[in-house]
C-alpha cells in the first residue's frame, strides 16, 4: 500500500468513527483535516465532495466489516455454528473497528432512510449484501440438517437482523446492561423455532 492509500485508508478510518457518533452529514472535510492533522486541500484531493467522503467512509466501513465480521464468521463450521459466528461478531463489530456511536450502519440507516443520493443508495446494497450472507449461512444450516429445510431463510435473518438492530438500540440508546444476554436469548429461541 502506498503513502496516498495509507493516507486515504486513515482519514476513511477516522471518519467511521466521526461518523459513528456525528452520522455521515456530521463529516466534514475541515473537521477531518483539523482531527488528522492535514490541509483542508490535501484532504480536498482525496474527495472532491461530502458526498464522495460518506460514500467512500461506507465503501471503507464495508471493507472492515468483511475484515472483521464476515470472513471470520466464514472460518466457523458450516451450518448453525456460522450463523451464530455471524451474529456473534455483529455485535462485537463497534469494538472490533472503534466505533465509539455504534455501528455506523446503523447510524446511517437512521439519517437516510429518506433521503435519496448515492450514500443511501451504497447503505442500500451494503444492507441488502448482510441479509443476503445470513439468510445464505441459515440455507448452509438446513443444508446440515440444523435447520428444517421449510424455514423461509430470508424470514430466518431477517427476524436475526431485527435482533442484532434492537440489541444496538437497547445497549446505546437505553444503556442496557442485559441488551447482549437478551439478544443471545432471542436468537436462542429462534433458531429453537427452526429446528422444530
Amino acid at each position: 500500500m502506498g503513502k496516498g492509500e495509507r493516507t486515504r485508508a486513515a482519514i476513511l478510518d477516522r471518519a467511521i468513527r466521526l461518523g459513528s457518533q456525528l452520522g455521515l452529514e456530521g463529516l466534514s472535510l475541515g473537521q477531518l483535516a483539523e482531527e488528522l492533522d492535514l490541509s483542508k486541500s490535501g484532504l480536498f484531493a482525496h474527495f472532491r465532495s461530502k458526498e464522495e467522503l460518506q460514500v467512500r467512509t461506507l465503501d471503507r466501513a464495508a471493507e472492515r466489516f468483511v475484515e472483521v465480521v464476515v470472513r471470520p464468521a466464514l472460518a466457523a463450521p458450516r451450518g448453525e455454528p456460522r450463523l451464530r459466528a455471524l451474529f456473534e461478531r455483529w455485535l462485537a463489530w463497534p469494538e472490533l473497528v472503534r466505533q465509539p456511536g455504534g455501528c455506523i450502519f446503523v447510524a446511517a440507516a437512521v439519517e437516510l432512510d429518506d433521503r435519496p443520493g448515492p450514500a443511501r443508495d451504497r447503505l442500500v446494497e451494503l444492507q441488502r449484501q448482510w441479509l443476503a450472507t445470513l439468510a445464505t449461512a441459515v440455507r448452509g444450516a438446513q443444508a446440515e440438517g440444523h435447520l428444517r429445510a421449510d424455514v423461509d431463510a430470508e424470514q430466518l435473518a431477517f427476524e436475526a437482523y431485527g435482533i442484532m438492530l434492537v440489541s444496538h438500540h437497547a445497549t446505546r440508546l437505553l444503556r442496557d446492561r442485559k441488551a447482549v444476554e437478551r439478544a443471545r436469548n432471542a436468537l436462542e429461541r429462534l433458531i429453537a423455532s427452526a429446528r422444530r
